[in-house]
């Protein structure tokens, strides 16, 4: 006996349009939007997709790689020159087909802990978070332990490359810090 399951059918993502002047034009809205509105997509997970204007090319990642790239070069950075290095060092290396899941693997575990965390810690007093973190770093520490020694290491060495490479990617753009 098969029991068919109902499937929601998922949205296609927004498709924001990218012409030959850099301008990003969304579709949905059908206005131009700034890379800044673009991070305010990502921040609030929206699906979308950015296709240049002319060829159609899909150009998402070369944009997130720019907001990232901006995030990186203002404020705090969050990768070590090292961290960035190593993930350099990945490309063209047999192990670069394994770097990508491995990263997106540690990413989704943090933020899995961190919604979790966020859930159960409704509601605390500032004196209950002081006690909570007292009592929970150390059991946190050895849950989390090894996987994050791991990911902080390829982390610092990958933050430390790309402060490296902002001076040089800022360049590219034609922007100065």
């Amino acid at each position: 006996m098969h029991s068919k399951k109902t499937v929601e059918p998922e949205s296609a993502p927004r498709v924001i349009k990218k012409y030959p002047n850099r301008r990003l034009y969304d579709t949905d809205t059908s206005s131009y939007i700034t890379l800044t509105e673009v991070k305010q997509l990502v921040m609030d997970s929206e699906s979308f997709v950015v296709r240049d204007a002319k060829t159609g090319e899909d150009l998402t990642r070369s944009i997130l790689l720019q907001i990232i790239l901006e995030e990186e070069a203002s404020g705090s950075p969050m990768f070590t020159a090292p961290v960035l290095a190593s993930v350099i060092r990945f490309y063209g290396h047999s192990m670069q087909g394994l770097m990508g899941g491995y990263l997106e693997n540690n990413i989704q575990t943090l933020m899995d802990f961190q919604v979790r965390f966020a859930e159960q810690s409704k509601g605390l007093t500032p004196e209950t978070w002081t006690q909570l973190l007292a009592i929970q770093a150390p059991a946190l520490q050895g849950m989390l332990g090894g996987s994050l020694e791991q990911s902080r290491h390829i982390f610092e060495k990958m933050q430390e490359q790309m402060q490296k490479q902002t001076g040089q990617m800022l360049g590219a753009f034609g922007i100065k810090r």
